[in-house]
Order: structure tokens, then sequence, then C-alpha cells
């Protein structure tokens, strides 16, 4: 099964867009927020996976109470029903209307109309993977974990072996990366995380090599953080004020085929004119 292929063998060059697309009073990974992507027309949604203290699964990420909610707690300190309460705030702080999903009721709302990457899952991969084969969408969910948690490969490799999977690689985990080649995992895209122009990632060689094996490069053109740069200053900021074929075009030439972006409608864009 490798469904991510399949749609890039259709469409070239894919996007992912980063917890939907947020503007306004539209927060990340609401169903606002997924819609829109939808609507812009993305191909992958990517939203993160947070487990609340009574073991229900939630769409939001982890460590990001204070800024998107206003709340001083962690959601896995807090029941479900505490959860159901809560509501996001817009980028002014102010409140909005939308509350946090379930991982259930995003899988079903979403089933069937667009691939899907589960980020921030990996703590407990058993208790999503679950979810996923109940709402039976094994076909459309890429999962993802860092190689600085090698031991995850091992846990996907017992509950979901037949699922997509994606590890993040970065240039110091490129060794803990490379165990996947060998283990009974569906391995069919790399994420690519790199600082630099000069990274060791970006290597004929090492692109080439994932390539040969079917497998999609994925790079994340968002710019989370200024001092922490994922994809070598190529992002999404370059390109929408003025340059994207410096901003995604570079990333497209250097052989990535899956863009993670803020701006799914400006990249669609660009994409149809390139």
């Amino acid at each position: 099964m490798n469904t991510l292929k399949e749609l890039f063998d259709k469409k070239g060059t894919l996007i992912a867009t980063h917890r939907g697309m947020v503007c306004g009073n539209i927060p990340h990974n609401t169903f606002a927020a997924f819609d829109v992507a939808l609507n812009h027309g993305t191909d992958i949604l990517e939203t993160d996976v947070t487990m609340a203290g009574d073991g229900e699964l939630f769409v939001f990420h982890p460590r990001q109470e204070v800024n998107q909610l206003k709340l001083d707690v962690h959601l896995e300190e807090m029941t479900t029903a505490e959860i159901r309460e809560l509501r996001y705030v817009n980028d002014c702080r102010a409140a909005t209307e939308w509350g946090i999903p379930t991982l259930d009721e995003f899988l079903e709302r979403y089933k069937g109309k667009c691939l899907i990457n589960l980020d921030h899952g990996w703590d407990f991969f058993p208790e999503m993977v679950k979810k996923v084969r109940d709402h039976k969408m094994e076909d459309q969910i890429l999962l993802k974990s860092p190689a600085t948690k090698p031991e995850t490969f091992k846990i996907i490799e017992q509950v979901a072996p037949d699922m997509m999977f994606m590890p993040i690689i970065k240039e110091e985990t490129m060794e803990a990366a490379a165990q996947v080649e060998h283990m009974n995992i569906n391995y069919v895209a790399a994420e690519l995380v790199f600082p630099t122009e000069d990274s060791p990632l970006l290597e004929e060689s090492f692109i080439r090599h994932h390539h040969d094996a079917g497998r999609l490069l994925w790079v994340n053109t968002i710019l989370y953080n200024c001092k922490k740069p994922l994809s070598g200053g190529h992002t999404d900021d370059v390109a929408v004020m003025g340059d994207p074929d410096k901003g995604w075009g570079w990333n497209i030439d250097k052989g990535f085929d899956i863009l993670q972006t803020d701006w799914t409608m400006a990249l669609k864009a660009y994409l149809a004119q390139r």
C-alpha cells in the first residue's frame, strides 16, 4: 500500500498543509482550518495528536496550550470532559467558537477526502493506530516519527507494518534513520530537516538513494523559528514575499516531492504556472 506514491505519480509535486489554513479568526488544527485547506487545493492535511489524561486522543499540538488556548495547563493533565469545554483563541488572542476535535471526529470528517499526516503521536502509536483501523483509513494515513526516537520504529513494526511511514531525518540522525530500511515497515517517504544548503542531506547521492528505492522526499518550508531553519532558508516567507523560485522552486529542483506549507493557495498557483 503506497497511496502517497500513487498520488505523486498522478499529480507531481504534492502540497501538505501545516495544521490547516490559518488566518484571521481561524486557528490551527480546527475543522475550519482543515476545510479551508481542502477548499484551497491541498493534497495532504498535516495535523498533531495528543492524549488527554483519561486516554482520549485529540487533534492538538502538544505544549501549545498557552499560545492557542490562553491556558497554562497541558491537555495531558485534563479529562475529556474538561477539554470539551475549551475554545481556541485567534491571532489576536480573542475567543473563537472553535473547540478541539477528538481524533475520532477528525478521522471521520476527512475520511476519503485526502491523505493525512499524523504528527506528534509517537508516544502512543498503538492507541493512534487502533483509531485509524477503527475508521478503516489505513490507506489514507501517513505516520511519522523523529529518528531521535528509534524505539518507535520497533513499535511501528509491531502495530502498523502495513501503514505508510515517514521518519524525520536530521543531519545528526542519518545513521539512526537508516535502520528503517531493514525493518518490516512500509517506508514510503522521508522528511529531511536541514539548516543550511551544504547539508549532507542534500547530497545528490542521498537524494537519489531514496528516489531509487521508490520513496518520496518531504521538506517543511514553514519558518517556525528563524533561529532554527528547517529548509536551509528556502521558505514560505521567501516565496510569498516575492521570490517563489528561491523559496519553493529551489526545494523542488533539489528533488523534494512534497512541500509542507502554511500557504496552500499560493503554492498551488505557483505549481500550476511552473
